[in-house]
């Protein structure tokens, strides 16, 4: 077993560092000896930030994004085309479709998908207010920009069967060969995929 070598301060934060998504106890490590390194410049103004960030941040009524306004900026932004709606797992992929700038579209978030093994079931996402919000006066395509895995695909089935009544057309994102991807690389079931989409060119 390892000694420590800092305070008890410096060891929570280590800690803590260490949680976050992409850093184990290594990283953590470097990166709270870089922020102590640069406290002025980096630790105060991370602090300060992530405490105006704690007392601000909700989550949106409408999409489920979050932000600090309720409705979210996606939600108010009158050039947004309302016919769109595009429902993602989680608010890291409507950030990530933000990013690409390929979509210019409302969000619903359901916050997470169905997984049985781990407990998740239709009450735990945010499936009503999809169902209510794809009814809505001008909604006329549903896209489902959910995983290719076994969670995300039976999540989109089951949205598929909510709304099946509603009239509304259900799409999904197409699988297949990503951008600048070798074939050599890719798995048989993303290939097949890839076969199944096939359009002219």
């Amino acid at each position: 077993m390892s000694r420590a070598v800092a305070g008890p301060e410096i060891e929570r934060l280590i800690q803590l560092l260490a949680r976050v998504p992409g850093l184990g106890p290594r990283s953590a490590r470097r990166a709270a000896l870089h922020l102590i390194k640069k406290r002025e410049a980096l630790m105060a103004p991370l602090a300060g930030a992530m405490g105006e960030a704690l007392a601000r941040i909700e989550t949106c009524r409408v999409c489920g994004n979050i932000d600090v306004r309720n409705p979210c900026t996606v939600c108010t932004d009158p050039t947004r085309d309302a016919s769109l709606l595009v429902v993602v797992a989680d608010v890291a992929d409507l950030w990530a479709l933000e990013r690409s700038g390929a979509l210019n579209a409302r969000y619903h978030v359901l916050g997470g998908t169905l997984s049985p093994l781990d407990g998740v079931g239709p009450d735990d996402l945010n499936l009503e207010s999809l169902a209510r919000r794809a009814a809505e006066p001008g909604v006329s395509e549903v896209l489902l920009a959910l995983g290719a895995t076994v969670d995300g695909q039976t999540t989109a089935h089951y949205i598929t069967d909510l709304l099946r009544e509603s009239g509304v057309k259900v799409t999904r994102l197409a699988h297949g060969v990503p951008v600048g991807g070798e074939l050599d690389y890719l798995d048989e079931g993303t290939l097949a995929a890839a076969f199944r989409a096939r359009s002219t060119f």
